[in-house]
């Protein structure tokens, strides 16, 4: 268990530190008030929790530990973004579209609805 924990940890430390990174570089890139940065992370991390978890539903001699570090740790660090996506993916994939739609849709309406309570409470 604190193994798995330690895993987690260090690949969360390091996600968050290339999540910082890829935003301080996009936003001088493309020299916006966008939110060009949160959303390449978001795409990228989507892209790369994809990639790694395709390795390991191939099998092979791949350590548990390394989807720890990776896909919960690295991944979780760098977007929790990529987490939602793959969740709605498994919803999508075993024909629970309602599930999906209503994930997404409340997942987006409480979540800026939590910002909005957030920013009041503290006024």
């Amino acid at each position: 268990m604190i193994q798995n924990v330690m895993l987690i940890g260090a690949g969360g430390f390091l996600g968050s530190i290339m999540r910082y990174g890829s935003n301080q570089v996009m936003l001088k890139v493309f020299q916006t008030q966008h939110p060009i940065g949160t959303f390449f992370v978001n795409i990228l991390g989507s892209f790369l929790i994809g990639l790694i978890l395709g390795v390991f539903e191939r099998g092979g001699e791949v350590s548990n530990n390394w989807k720890l570090f990776l896909a919960v740790g690295f991944c979780g660090g760098f977007t929790t973004f990529s987490s939602f996506a793959v969740e709605n993916l498994n919803f999508l994939q075993s024909q629970q579209f309602m599930m999906s739609f209503l994930y997404v849709g409340i997942s987006l309406f409480l979540g800026l609805a939590a910002v909005y309570a957030g920013l009041w409470i503290t006024k």
